[in-house]
């Protein structure tokens, strides 16, 4: 029986246009249903969830469609793991942050080298410049719920008492990709993820894994009771701790190798045929009378 089901968000439940079907949310919503724990498992912060799945749930229902969501979820794995929040009752389950000092000397070194910044911070998604804010409401559209726009990223960061979640460089030239990498060799207690225009930044104790793993503790939930569906390298670790993985149709190679099933792309749906695989597999439950 799975009891607990994590699930990727870009790439995964969202199509290439960022955007979570019908389909794939009545899939969610009929797991949540049959008593599974669904868990968005995200390198997004909380705040920049898509606004579908967040309406109703973390966000205050505005339509009908939206109060279907009430109960979808309780838990959300954030910022490629560096936060697991129990949003029912406001509490941070778990916890990885990059201490300030880190944070601080990382942002110095990066200077000049030809980067847009951006930091999760208190739940939230902080871009320096406004420029590169207005961007990120674009590029979000109503996913950008949790955007706000900071003049100095140093300066923000050694102001708050908050420490940081993760820090995102947007690559401006090919150049600057490497001397991030190479800057990051500094830093042995920080992991990357990359993409081909930006790169996530977070402590070497923050992955989806650890925190899939924190969350299933907390409930008593067995690593044979989890499953997780991914596309993403920032998904393995989500693999080692889950007893059935799934690999989206458009995941990287290195995933679907270590997937116990591979479903079809995002942009067919692939999320919501996986959700429907494991409601098919599910063993009925003996009552006694």
């Amino acid at each position: 029986m799975i009891k607990l089901l994590a699930v990727d968000m870009d790439g995964t439940c969202l199509d290439g246009r960022s955007r979570i079907t019908d389909h794939t949310l009545l899939a969610l919503r009929e797991a949540a249903g049959k008593g599974i724990t669904v868990v968005p498992a995200t390198g997004r912060n909380l705040f920049c969830l898509p606004h579908r799945l967040a309406e109703g749930t973390l966000y205050s229902a505005r339509s009908e469609d939206d109060r279907k969501n009430e109960g979808l979820f309780r838990y959300v794995i954030s910022s490629n793991g560096a936060r697991v929040t129990d949003i029912r009752e406001r509490k941070t389950l778990f916890q990885a942050m990059i201490p300030k000092e880190t944070t601080l000397s990382l942002l110095e070194r990066c200077k000049g080298q030809r980067l847009v910044t951006a930091s999760h911070m208190n739940n939230r998604y902080l871009l320096q410049g406004r420029m590169a804010a207005a961007a990120g409401r674009f590029i979000y559209g109503e996913d950008a719920k949790g955007i706000y726009c900071v003049r100095d990223m140093a300066r923000t960061v050694k102001k708050s008492v908050f420490q940081t979640e993760e820090l995102q460089f947007y690559f401006l030239t090919k150049q600057s990709r490497q001397r991030l990498k190479a800057i990051l060799e500094l830093y042995p207690e920080l992991s990357a993820a990359y993409t081909s225009i930006y790169a996530e930044v977070f402590s070497k104790n923050a992955s989806k894994g650890r925190a899939l793993e924190a969350l299933a503790g907390h409930l008593g939930i067995t690593r044979e009771e989890t499953a997780c569906i991914g596309d993403g390298e920032n998904d393995l670790s989500m693999f080692e701790a889950s007893g059935f993985n799934i690999a989206m149709g458009n995941a990287f190679d290195g995933l679907k190798k270590k997937a116990d099933y591979v479903t079809a792309s995002n942009n067919r749906e692939g999320a919501a045929k996986a959700v429907r695989k494991i409601l098919a597999a599910q063993r009925p439950v003996r009552r006694f009378v």
